[in-house]
């Protein structure tokens, strides 16, 4: 099936899709800031830019989107040009599971929130970072 749009109006569209500072992200960064998290935004491990950065406690927070990181309750692949969106949504589901091994073989802890996670409760994923942080840095004998 060929695509509709031209293909200077799909790249404008395509280009509006955020790939940071999304609502989700905004939502759980508010929340992580509001009960004292502090933290670096995108900062660069390796190849990696998670959303989330505590770099003490060597953690790396991702948000995901449902659609594009294909949230089990959540995904669909789009019925035109399927062969193509199955391929690119399966690329991203794999470079998920090699960032994870990539950061957790380097030492780094890795949490993923779903965008509906953060969006029913960002407080609770705020929460679960926190525990994770102070897990960590009660590990390595660092006070909070």
């Amino acid at each position: 099936m060929s695509d509709m749009m031209s293909e200077t109006k799909r790249s404008e569209l395509m280009s509006r899709i955020r790939d940071k500072n999304t609502l989700p992200e905004l939502k759980l960064r508010r929340a992580a800031w509001a009960i004292g998290l502090r933290y670096r935004l995108h900062q660069r491990i390796g190849r990696v830019r998670p959303d989330l950065v505590f770099k003490r406690a060597r953690l790396a927070v991702f948000v995901d989107g449902c659609f594009w990181h294909q949230c089990p309750l959540h995904s669909t692949i789009p019925k035109g040009n399927r062969a193509f969106w199955q391929a690119k949504l399966e690329r991203n589901v794999q470079r998920d599971i090699e960032t994870n091994q990539v950061l957790t073989t380097a030492g780094w802890g890795v949490l993923r929130f779903w965008e509906h996670d953060v969006e029913v409760s960002a407080e609770l994923c705020a929460l679960k970072v926190a525990e994770f942080v102070a897990s960590r840095l009660s590990g390595i004998g660092i006070k909070q």
